[in-house]
This record gives C-alpha cells, structure tokens and sequence, in this order.
C-alpha cells in the first residue's frame, strides 16, 4: 500500500469516528434536555396545583365578614401574577427562571400573611374546609419543593454533560448551552423572626 492511501484510510477512520461522537453527543444532549423539559413541567404542575387550590382557599375566608378584604385581595393579585409568568422549557434562562421565582416567592408571602391573620379568626380555624384546603396547601408546597430538587438534579446532569470534555465541543456546534437552576430566593437563608 502506498503512503497516500493510508493516510486518507487514517483520516476517513477519524471523520467516522468523529461523527459516531458527535452522534452520540447529540443524542445524549437530547436525553438530558427532555429530563430537564419533564423536570420542569413537573414544577409547574405542583404551582399550577397550588394556584388551583387557592380560589376555593379564598372563598371559605371571605365566609369570615370580617375578615381582611387588603389580604384577600393582595392573595388574588398574586396569584394573577404568578400565573401569568411562564417559562419556556426548552429556553431555561436565568433571567425567566428569576423572573418566575420572584412571581412564585410574591404568592408565597401572600399566603403566608394570609394564614398568620385567619389566626385572628376561631370561626375559620375551626371550618372543616379551610383546615382540608390548609392541609392541602401544605402537601402542594411539600409537592413543590420535591418538584424543585428533582428539576436541580436534572438540569446537574445536563449541565455536566454539556460542559464536559469532549461533549463541550459538540454542545457547542449544536447549540446546546447551560440551563439555569432554581434558587432559593433573597433572604431565605436568615431564619423568619417569630413574635409572641
């Protein structure tokens, strides 16, 4: 064999090689974005579930004539905006995923407020249905974080694989880039202070 045809079989051996990598990198880059793509739809089931429960929570509250009309509506309101802001799945930026963080966090502190002051009211304390929709809340926010970790773990693994050595290479060549993580949000790392 002359020295030309061994160099083209050596070349077309590594082209080949080449492309069953780049093969395999893709469809792995694939594997990852749908698990991080379920992930997500499953943190948007368990907030959906939540936004669900909350109309029927503000009913059995308005029973309470009384009742603070600022924190119902300061409930509702929140809950217009969380619902309102959504995240593309396949386009997970840090900047959406704050945005969305920052509309959830808004709801959250509405709900809590509104459950510290139905502590003002024994009538409600003791409807049967706002303590199975209170009990229901805690569940979903149970759900919710469950949901959130299991989205971390899914975008770790696709985030390693994309930025790995050699599959970095291809990530980029097929346009696959980093996808943000869910993060606690500003402050909730110092412990709530509680007044008697």
């Amino acid at each position: 064999m002359n020295a030309n045809r061994i160099i083209v079989i050596v070349l077309a051996l590594f082209i080949l090689l080449g492309l069953f990598q780049g093969c395999g990198a893709y469809n792995t880059f694939v594997k990852e974005d749908q698990n991080v793509q379920e992930a997500w739809s499953k943190v948007q089931s368990a907030y959906q579930r939540r936004a669900d429960l909350i109309p029927n929570l503000v009913e059995t509250v308005k029973g309470a004539a009384d009742f603070e009309k600022s924190t119902l509506t300061a409930v509702i309101a929140a809950r217009a905006k969380a619902t309102s802001v959504t995240v593309d799945p396949s386009n997970i930026t840090p900047e959406k995923l704050k945005e969305f963080q920052a509309a959830q966090s808004g709801l959250s502190q509405s709900l809590g407020r509104l459950l510290v002051s139905v502590e003002r009211y024994p009538e409600l304390k003791a409807n049967k249905n706002f303590l199975e929709l209170q009990a229901q809340l805690e569940g979903t926010e149970n759900r919710i974080k469950i949901a959130r970790d299991k989205f971390n773990t899914a975008v770790k693994g696709y985030n390693t694989t994309v930025k790995t050595f050699p599959e970095n290479i291809f990530a980029g060549i097929f346009g696959f880039g980093s996808k943000a993580y869910f993060q606690s949000a500003k402050g909730s790392e110092e412990a709530p202070k509680v007044n008697f």
